[in-house]
């Protein structure tokens, strides 16, 4: 164990597993959390082949990067696919530009560390299944106990501003 808070030993943390349906399994340290870092997180990520860890997406206030530390992969920039293997660093910025997506295609398991800035409220965007998630209170990936709005809704769920209301 660490004499000091902001520093971690990673193989001394625990993974957190995550399976929802069949495409979607990863393995998480979430570094940045466990050194008690504030304004920049950071996970190391595997995933196993044919595996995904999320949707494609991209955020309105976050700011995120991939270092692919082993195996192979193909992310999804976009309407661009690329090729990732050990050694690539990915940035991923925010708006439609940035809208990612790591998958494993490769025979072994893919590991990485994914960063992202800490900001919230943010808003993330799934141009795939044409959703929108909102939270605040605490930045995605954070401390879900501090959140005060987590919603997930389709984007046509869409109203008038003035709907409901009294005028």
């Amino acid at each position: 164990m660490s004499s000091h808070p902001h520093l971690v030993h990673e193989p001394t943390l625990p993974w957190t597993e995550v399976t929802q349906g069949p495409r979607v399994s990863y393995r998480r340290k979430q570094l940045g959390a466990a050194a008690k870092g504030q304004k920049l997180g950071c996970s190391l990520m595997e995933l196993a082949p044919g595996k995904h860890a999320f949707p494609l997406h991209f955020h309105l206030a976050n700011e995120e990067a991939y270092f692919i530390l082993s195996g192979t992969g193909c992310v999804r920039l976009g309407d661009t696919s690329l090729p990732v293997k050990a050694g690539d660093y990915v940035a991923l910025p925010i708006g439609p530009t940035g809208a990612h997506q790591l998958v494993n295609d490769g025979t072994e398991t893919l590991r990485y560390l994914a960063f992202s800035t800490m900001v919230e409220p943010d808003v993330m965007v799934y141009p795939d299944s044409k959703k929108v998630c909102v939270t605040a209170g605490s930045a995605p990936g954070g401390d879900k106990a501090a959140r005060t709005l987590y919603t997930v809704l389709p984007l046509s769920a869409e109203v008038d501003y003035w709907s409901g209301e009294e005028r």
